[in-house]
């Protein structure tokens, strides 16, 4: 058997050249998601309005800002710009001109245009997605949507709406329009747990418990919140219900010693944690309601940020310091099959990738005494070792997640000691910050 000390370098020779790689040369990253091909242009009508209800006007004005960002943030489009689009609002199939939408300076290809009513209490919303380069048969999509009037749904009904058109053009993935993320703010005072849209918009306060409360992780069923919260016998895991708005019993994250940094299971059906209960912290692993608790590493630590692989529920990575700073490293959900994926700097804050292929996770490479540090978010594929770098001299980045369609990650960046959430396509563009309010960190995407 090879030695670490001989591996070694022939691992920082191999880092060092898919360094060095045009971007071309890491198409891989595209896997499975639809980014990397040729983007589809599209443009995005303001919406017809319709009737005289005085509500109308403001409920459009959500809907047409909140559909057009939803189509800009897919990350496979090429959205027409606002001042391209011809300036005409078609209600329906018959009042559209393609030929306007297809000619020059919109050159699009696809738009989406529709009508808006508030009427009664109620939102009406007919939309539809036309094909302008054909003139025979241009309609993709139509959809009708009926819903209680108000500012929120209007939000609500572009989301769908996009994500409609997001799976019809996208490779039949499903959108993330009406995702949420869970994050930690101290806004209030605590660190407690939050929750907002995929965007940034509607953010607001799950928990208020007045403690310290940190790590939120989504059940898959988007039913419960698993997190680590301080309490008056140290760190305990906690399960929140969202369904019935208060805590819910999870006895074996209570049981001694601190425990940190819950993961569910893709099934839902277990949760994996990081206790101390047994000495050096070491990853356990429960049933989702708290019981057959049994622990998986039994190594020296610290062992923590278990993430469980959610297209098999067979393996899990997590970070241990086994060997001196910590690393990344993966096993089979009993412990067995361990493998070392990083071997070099400090690597933290491992997230499974959808469809099971990749890990993104934090990693400082130079990280050591007098060297320049900067923690910065990597994604790599699991077979191959091969490691793309997403973010670049840009604060300390940490605790990424991954959005349920495999395109976007969110990620925790901190500038000048003040911590906020940003999301990012998962071949790192289309950067841009989600909060500002407070200090805001390790963020949570959720499954659906």
């Amino acid at each position: 058997m090879k030695s670490h000390s001989r591996l070694f370098p022939i691992f920082l020779v191999a880092l060092a050249t898919l360094a060095a790689l045009p971007a071309a040369a890491q198409d891989w990253v595209h896997t499975g998601s639809n980014l990397g091909n040729e983007r589809i242009r599209i443009a995005a009508a303001d919406f017809k309005p319709v009737g005289a209800d005085p509500q109308t006007p403001a409920l459009k004005a959500a809907f047409d800002a909140t559909l057009y960002d939803d189509l800009g943030n897919a990350g496979i489009f090429d959205l027409v710009s606002k001042s391209m689009a011809p300036q005409a609002a078609p209600g329906s199939p018959q009042e559209i001109s393609l030929q306007q939408w297809s000619a020059a300076p919109a050159n699009a290809a696809m738009v989406a245009f529709g009508a808006l009513s508030a009427t009664n209490g109620r939102l009406v919303v007919y939309g539809w997605l036309d094909d302008t380069r054909n003139t025979v048969n241009p309609q993709v999509l139509g959809k009708q949507y009926n819903e209680e009037a108000s500012q929120d749904m209007a939000r609500t009904v572009a989301h769908r709406f996009a994500d409609e058109i997001i799976l019809r053009l996208g490779g039949g993935i499903n959108g993330i329009a009406e995702t949420k993320i869970y994050f930690v703010s101290s806004r209030s005072g605590t660190k407690e747990i939050w929750e907002m849209d995929y965007d940034g918009q509607n953010q607001h306060a799950v928990t208020h418990l007045g403690t310290i409360s940190l790590s939120p992780r989504i059940s898959p069923d988007n039913s419960r919140i698993a997190f680590a919260s301080l309490g008056h016998n140290g760190w305990d895991i906690r399960t929140y219900s969202l369904e019935l708005g208060r805590l819910v019993s999870f006895p074996a994250g209570t049981a001694g010693g601190s425990n940190q940094s819950p993961a569910w299971s893709g099934d839902g059906t277990k949760i994996a944690f990081s206790s101390s209960r047994s000495g050096d912290s070491e990853i356990w692993v429960a049933d989702a309601s708290g019981g057959n608790l049994r622990s998986v590493t039994s190594i020296r630590g610290p062992n923590i940020a278990p993430t469980w692989n959610p297209r098999t529920n067979a393996q899990i990575a997590w970070a241990s310091g086994r060997t001196g700073e910590p690393q990344i490293y993966t096993m089979d959900q009993d412990g067995a099959n361990m493998q070392r994926l990083t071997d070099s700097g400090y690597a933290v804050s491992p997230s499974w990738s959808p469809n099971g292929q990749f890990l993104t996770f934090a990693w400082d490479r130079k990280y050591g005494p007098g060297a320049p540090g900067g923690r910065d978010i990597y994604v790599m594929d699991i077979a191959s070792k091969r490691w793309l770098q997403l973010t670049h001299d840009a604060g300390i980045n940490d605790y990424p997640s991954w959005a349920p369609d495999n395109r976007h990650i969110v990620f925790e960046r901190a500038v000048g000691g003040r911590s906020q959430i940003w999301s990012m396509l998962s071949d790192g563009t289309g950067q841009h910050q989600l909060t500002e309010t407070g200090s805001n960190f390790m963020p949570n995407w959720s499954w659906k």
